[in-house]
């Protein structure tokens, strides 16, 4: 190439040459009036006088320009090329499934150009859930609180987005079939796409515990899609309200608001409808006044179970100040037409006439999910379950994160004769105090029970959970510890095995432990950085997951709001409204969406929620 290269150039040359040399051959007048030309103007000259010439070399220089850059692509493609067939490595495919929590973080960490990833969702947006309460009474608009997928994710990373359903995941040709969204062509078509890696980030459904009726007569509260139909169910109904000739029983039916769950996201969507209502609703519909009722049903003793005891009691006693009756120990048994059916604990069934009813009882799995789970043998388990570096068990190019899967915490004393032996460096069948503490960080890193149970009994190390091997003297370096001893010392440390919650901040920070992982994967194979193996040699690649919480938020109406952070630190009031709003808008994926929701909150400030029913 660079050989036809230098002989198009000489070609070049040489026609320039005699394009200027061209004028000494003319007559003599012409010859002197070219004297007085300027460079540019012999040029033009030349071209105008030889124009078969000129044509040539144009078609070589613009063809030079196309060599000289296919000469340089194909150097560097065959650099590159040469490379890969050397190093025997291509960019690998991930394919991640889910545009949620732990599929967007995970989209947004990922830092490493050497993967291609492919991402399959049937909805092209991650949206912000907590606002969804917000979102169903136009606090804030729906398209403030989602983000393009497009927008999202490193421009060195090479993405891709398939707006499409997976309905089936096949492990053994590393395969994932979808199904494409009714409407996007006629039809929905299927097809398949290969892996390398498959991270499985779908999220869960909504929780009927298979109750008659729940399906057809309830909303739902877990998409962008739920809090409008949500939205323009309230305003219709009191549009309703307003009609003549309504009898006052139908009117308070209607008008009758029933929230089936008594978590965070019920106990939120309960407060920011009592405001909307009393507010600006109320205002607006004369009529409607002293009709609106709202009930909260709760199976269990109390609201916000997760939350600290003060946080509980004061949410309740706030929604019996506010009005919103409150009822615990009721189970909802069916759910009709313009009725529920619930349950006491003592056995009495009741019939509650309502207009419109929220259910958030919880989540359940996916169909796609269960299909995999039954393939792999984990059919009778409610979530995926995966290791402690979220790979689903049984599948090393698998990984699961986000309300679809649940870390199952290797349990120390299943290990517990491993550990005994590895920490035995002498093999002398016993083990000293210090042969303990020089493999207790590894222990307490592929263990967190361990530290977790230190803490929980005020322990300043492991040495306090052999004090009863101390001698007279109080000297413990030269103590050695039997199998049976070592085993009892550890006896209760499972106790502190717990599974995480199935929330946003577990899932964020879970897509972003895995896309670090990603990252360093080469990097980390060659130096592990994990904890020693305890049933093998060498050690992890990494270390294992490890989730940090940062606290909760649960908004309870009337700019007042229950926080709850580290370190037992509980504040509820005003004060804490502002730190929601703060961490809320901070937490956002975009500087756009941030914007958006900060001038919703604004605009509700100064003119109120819109009451159009769009």
């Amino acid at each position: 190439g660079y050989l036809a290269l230098l002989f198009l150039c000489l070609f070049v040359i040489k026609s320039l040459s005699l394009l200027l040399s061209s004028p000494l051959r003319l007559n003599r007048r012409t010859s002197v009036n070219m004297r007085n030309f300027s460079v540019f103007e012999r040029f033009s000259k030349a071209f105008q006088d030889h124009p078969s010439l000129t044509r040539i070399l144009v078609v070589s220089t613009i063809s030079g320009g196309g060599l000289i850059a296919y000469s340089e692509a194909n150097a560097s493609y065959g650099a590159n090329g040469a490379a890969l067939v050397e190093t025997g490595t291509r960019k690998k495919k991930v394919v991640l499934l889910g545009t949620g929590w732990a599929g967007t973080s995970f989209l947004k960490n990922l830092n490493n150009s050497q993967y291609e990833v492919q991402i399959i969702s049937p909805r092209n947006y991650f949206a912000f859930t907590p606002l969804l309460p917000s979102v169903t009474c136009g606090t804030v608009e729906a398209r403030s609180v989602v983000e393009p997928i497009r927008n999202i994710g490193r421009k060195n990373v090479d993405t891709s987005y398939l707006e499409a359903e997976c309905f089936k995941i096949d492990p053994a040709s590393k395969k994932v079939f979808c199904r494409s969204k009714q409407g996007l062509s006629n039809g929905k078509k299927e097809f398949s796409v290969d892996y390398d890696y498959l991270v499985i980030a779908t999220g869960a459904q909504s929780n009927t515990f298979n109750i008659p009726g729940v399906e057809e007569n309830c909303h739902f509260l877990k998409e962008v899609e739920d809090a409008q139909k949500i939205r323009k169910t309230v305003i219709d109904l009191f549009e309703r309200a307003s009609l003549p000739e309504l009898s006052d029983e139908e009117r308070k039916r209607i008008l009758h608001f029933v929230v089936v769950g008594g978590g965070p996201t019920g106990v939120e969507f309960a407060a920011e409808l009592h405001d909307f209502v009393t507010e600006d609703l109320v205002s607006l519909y004369p009529r409607a006044k002293g009709s609106v009722r709202i009930t909260l049903l709760e199976a269990a003793d109390h609201i916000l179970t997760m939350f600290d005891k003060r946080i509980t009691e004061f949410a309740e006693e706030k929604f019996s100040r506010d009005g919103i009756d409150v009822k615990l120990g009721s189970m909802v048994t069916k759910v009709n037409e313009k009725d529920i059916a619930a349950k006491t604990k003592g056995g009495e069934v009741s019939s509650i006439p309502y207009g419109m009813i929220v259910w958030s009882t919880g989540i359940g799995t996916r169909p796609v999910i269960k299909d995999f789970m039954k393939q792999i043998g984990q059919g009778n388990r409610r979530a995926l379950a995966t290791d402690e570096w979220l790979r689903v068990e049984g599948c090393d190019s698998i990984y699961a994160l986000g309300d679809c899967a649940t870390i199952n915490q290797r349990k120390v004393m299943e290990d517990v004769s491993a550990i005994f032996s590895k920490a035995d460096k002498d093999k002398s069948g016993t083990l000293t105090l210090k042969e303990f503490q020089e493999a207790m960080d590894d222990i307490c890193v592929r263990y967190p029970q361990v530290e977790l149970y230190l803490k929980s009994k005020r322990m300043r190390g492991i040495a306090d959970l052999l004090k009863e091997a101390e001698t007279d003297d109080g000297s413990k370096k030269n103590i050695e510890l039997k199998i049976e001893e070592f085993k009892s010392a550890l006896s209760q440390v499972d106790s502190q095995v717990k599974f995480l919650p199935a929330t946003a901040q577990v899932a964020a920070q879970q897509g972003a432990y895995l896309a670090k992982c990603f990252d360093r994967m080469e990097e980390c194979e060659k130096n592990p950085e994990g904890p020693i193996r305890m049933r093998g040699e060498g050690r992890h690649r990494f270390r294992p997951f490890r989730y940090r919480h940062l606290g909760q938020f649960a908004p309870l109406g009337g700019e007042q709001t229950a926080a709850q952070l580290p370190g037992d630190w509980v504040s509820i009031g005003h004060s804490s409204q502002w730190l929601w709003y703060s961490v809320y808008a901070s937490k956002q994926v975009s500087w756009r969406t941030r914007v958006l929701v900060v001038s919703d909150w604004m605009r509700r400030f100064i003119f109120g929620r819109d009451s159009s029913s769009i």
